[in-house]
């Protein structure tokens, strides 16, 4: 099957397609035939080699931790599914990934694709939406009546986390630029901050969460937006613990857990239009499609998600 790999670190051009044996599902796996698939930070971040300690590959290594498509063979243990349903998932984490015509997911992995939504749509939600979700929900326990700081509200995860965040009640607040006002308004956020002109620990105070996707110095500069006892979660770093003591709250640091389950909760929302997918680029399955995709993911100005089409 046809593949787009990388066989060493290095920036996007070290992308190439490559003829890959396909694989055949263990006892609890499907193998799905990859409709579309989606770019995220942690793509090209591997790719660089930045995370080559935390998760150590062998090359080839086929990038990609999203997928929607169509089961076309499955293990003797896999219960739930039938060769021919429409799935999505977040994949385990490992070197074969969903670059590829075809991959493999756990069962308990996976999720229905909703009926109304595309496979580019659907491949848009599993990595960004269980990361925000996870985050908002499960560590910062986000609730009805609070009111939350979301940083880059335009991009794939804050787009998702706006939405996720008025669904559970709360106040949104958010960064992005003024071209990106009207979209974040939309998406539900009450208040835009134009972080190209406006210091947001300027604009709010005594907020109970901030969700932040930068890392660096605004995340230091998040703390001081919370009241004491309220909760920061970063999915870009390590927040600074002296810097929390003093301001009094909460930090944590946070890596997205596959589940199936959980993507089984967004798929309901998804199916009643209560979350809507953010498909903002799409790129064709390919070498150059999947470098020019890396290259705008990298900017970290990309509206919505980056999908690619594979069918």
């Amino acid at each position: 099957m046809k593949a787009v790999v990388i066989q060493q670190y290095g920036n996007s051009d070290v992308l190439e397609e490559m003829e890959i044996s396909k694989l055949a599902p263990e006892e609890n796996q499907v193998l799905v035939e990859v409709y579309a698939t989606s770019i995220n930070p942690i793509d090209w971040k591997v790719r660089e080699g930045y995370l080559k300690d935390m998760i150590p590959f062998e090359f080839p290594i086929t990038l990609g931790w999203d997928v929607a498509g169509k089961i076309v063979a499955k293990g003797n243990g896999v219960t739930d599914y039938q060769v021919g349903d429409e799935v999505f998932a977040r994949p385990a984490t490992t070197n074969r990934g969903t670059y590829a015509e075809y991959t493999l997911v756990d069962e308990a992995l996976l999720a229905k694709k909703p009926t109304n939504l595309t496979f580019e749509e659907a491949t848009s939600i599993p990595l960004a939406g269980l990361t925000a979700w996870q985050s908002l929900i499960d560590v910062a326990k986000l609730k009805a009546g609070e009111k939350v700081l979301i940083q880059a509200g335009a991009g794939g995860v804050g787009s998702l986390a706006i939405q996720i965040a008025k669904h559970i009640g709360a106040y949104v607040a958010t960064t992005a630029s003024e071209a990106n006002e009207n979209y974040v308004k939309e998406l539900g956020a009450d208040q835009f901050i134009n972080y190209r002109t406006e210091n947001f620990e300027n604009k709010i105070d005594d907020f109970d969460v901030v969700f932040d996707t930068m890392g660096g110095e605004i995340l230091d500069r998040g703390m001081k937006v919370l009241k004491p006892g309220g909760r920061i979660v970063t999915i870009a770093g390590q927040p600074n613990k002296e810097l929390a003591k003093q301001y009094q709250v909460e930090a944590y640091s946070y890596w997205l857990e596959p589940s199936g389950k959980q993507l089984d909760e967004l798929a309901d929302l998804l199916s009643k239009g209560i979350i809507k997918p953010q498909v903002g680029h799409t790129f064709p399955f390919s070498a150059a499609g999947i470098k020019e995709a890396h290259d705008l993911s990298a900017t970290h100005h990309a509206k919505g998600k980056i999908a690619i089409k594979m069918k």
